[in-house]
């Protein structure tokens, strides 16, 4: 396994917008880096503003879940927002049937993410 990084991570206007490398977010190890990288961005921050954007992946494991849901308690223990942008198909699907839908704010688009938290 290459030590390459498994995020982009663009700062733009207080807005840290989080892009997904891998398509398939399965692996532990992989959940855990993304996880501490992610986690050590809303660290950072005194107010935590972050896009996740699923764009680019296909699948996600209920590790990965459980992961978003730990970062979106970090997140909301610093008062920040969290939104998840471009779910789609079956990923949409598993949010929608677990209700995690309710717990997330997701948006369809990027434009829509990044103007909900201006």
């Amino acid at each position: 396994m290459t030590d390459t990084s498994l995020l982009q991570i663009f700062e733009h206007d207080g807005i840290t917008n989080v892009e997904f490398v891998e398509s398939n977010i399965l692996d532990e190890m992989c959940i855990r880096r993304i996880g501490d990288e992610i986690a050590s961005v809303i660290d950072r921050k005194g107010l935590p503003k972050i896009v996740l954007n699923f764009d680019n992946v296909s699948a996600l494991s209920s590790s990965a879940l459980g992961m978003l849901i730990t970062l979106n308690t970090k997140v909301g223990d610093k008062k920040g927002s969290l939104i998840l942008a471009c779910i789609k198909g079956p990923i949409a699907d598993v949010f929608r049937i677990t209700k995690l839908d309710k717990a997330f704010t997701i948006c369809d688009s990027m434009a829509e993410a990044l103007s909900s938290l201006r």
